[in-house]
């Protein structure tokens, strides 16, 4: 395991600072990586598209929500 590593380690400094740095994001990304939590988002988002589709519930435009948003802030 440690030669491998090693090996990895040797190829990712050969990278150009900004392919380290975009390599590293993508490593730290799979570390906050949670399937239970990703699954919960997955079935919000299909209980939210059922309940558009069902019309359980009404969308507005954008504008019309930010509106209200402003309004409410003032």
């Amino acid at each position: 395991m440690g030669s491998k590593l090693e090996l990895l380690e040797a190829e990712a400094l050969q990278l150009t600072a900004g392919e380290r740095a975009a390599f590293a994001q993508v490593l730290l990304a799979s570390l906050d990586e949670d399937a239970e939590v990703e699954e919960a988002w997955a079935a919000e988002t299909e209980r939210r598209i059922s309940d558009i589709e069902s019309g359980a519930v009404q969308t507005i435009p954008i504008a019309d929500a930010l509106a209200q948003v402003r309004a409410s802030l003032r």
